[in-house]
C-alpha cells in the first residue's frame, strides 16, 4: 500500500513539530506534507495536499478545530484530534466514533489511531459521515448530544441517543437496546456507554444493565428492586445501586 500522506495542525511550534517527530519515527508509512498554526493555514494545506490524515488541535486561537471541519465542502480524509479538551467536547468525539489523542501524546495511541486509519480507509464517505454527526452533536443546545455512532464488523450506524431503551453488557460487548425493538452487539464495554451516557438521561442500575431513564415505566420494590421498561422488559437494580436510582425521583 502507498504511503498516507498527512497535515498537522495546531497552534504550538512544540507540538506541530513533537508530532512531527513521533510520526516521521513510530508511523513510517505516514508522509508529514505540511505544519499549520491556524484554521486558515490548515484549510490551504488541505486543499493544496489533499491528505489522507489531518492531526488537529481544537484548542487554538482566531478559530478552533471545529470550524476548520465546519469550513472544509468535503470531508474525505480522517481526523484524528489532539486535545486537552473538556469532557463535553470528549463525550461528543466519542458518540460520532471519532479518533482522538489527548496531549501529551502517547506514542502507543498516535500508532494505534494511523493503524485503525489504515485498516478501514475504503470508504471516504464514511468519514463525512461522521465529522457530521460530531459537529451537530457539538452544536446542539444543552449540551443534549442527538446521534450516536455504533461501530459494526461492516462499518457503522447511526442512531438518536433518545431512542436506546438501554445498554445490556456482554463481556468486553454491549448489546445496545433501542425502543423499536431493534438491538445491537457494538465492540465497547458497558462502562464505556455509562461513561459517554451518564450525563444525558441514562443510568446504570446494574453491573449488566446502562438504562435510558425516560423508558422506565413501573419500579417493583423488594429483596432485589426491579424496573419495567416502555418494551416489557424487568431489569434487577443493584443493592448499591438503589439509593442513586431512587434520588432520581424525588
Amino acid at each position: 500500500m502507498n504511503k498516507l500522506t498527512c497535515i498537522i495542525v495546531d497552534d504550538e511550534a512544540i507540538s506541530r513539530n513533537t508530532l512531527e517527530n513521533y510520526v516521521q519515527k513510530y508511523c513510517e508509512q505516514v508522509e508529514v506534507k505540511a505544519l499549520c498554526q491556524n484554521v486558515e493555514e490548515g484549510l490551504a494545506a488541505i486543499k493544496t495536499h489533499q491528505p489522507d490524515i489531518v492531526f488537529l488541535d481544537i484548542e487554538m486561537p482566531y478559530g478552533d478545530g471545529f470550524d476548520l471541519l465546519d469550513q472544509v465542502e468535503s470531508i474525505n480524509f480522517d481526523v484524528v484530534f489532539i486535545t486537552a479538551f473538556s469532557n463535553y467536547a470528549i463525550r461528543a468525539l466519542n458518540l460520532s466514533a471519532t479518533y482522538y489523542i489527548l496531549k501529551p501524546v502517547d506514542i502507543d495511541e498516535l500508532v494505534s489511531a494511523v493503524d485503525k486509519i489504515r485498516e478501514r480507509r475504503t470508504d471516504n464517505n464514511e468519514t463525512s459521515i461522521q465529522s457530521k454527526i460530531l459537529l451537530d452533536n457539538l452544536k446542539v443546545a444543552n449540551g443534549q448530544m442527538q446521534r450516536i455512532v455504533l461501530p459494526q464488523l461492516s462499518g457503522f450506524i447511526v442512531v438518536p441517543v433518545n431512542t436506546i431503551l438501554y445498554a445490556q453488557a456482554d463481556d468486553n460487548y454491549s448489546i445496545i437496546h433501542l425502543m423499536d425493538g431493534k438491538k445491537h452487539v457494538v465492540s465497547k464495554t458497558l462502562k464505556f456507554f455509562d461513561e459517554l451516557l451518564c450525563d444525558v438521561g441514562f443510568m446504570r442500575i446494574h453491573k449488566s444493565h446502562l438504562v435510558n431513564m425516560s423508558g422506565i415505566t413501573e419500579y417493583k420494590k423488594g429483596k432485589t428492586a426491579q424496573v419495567k421498561l416502555s418494551n416489557g422488559t424487568w431489569l434487577d437494580i443493584s443493592i448499591q445501586r438503589k439509593k442513586d436510582f431512587l434520588e432520581q425521583f424525588k
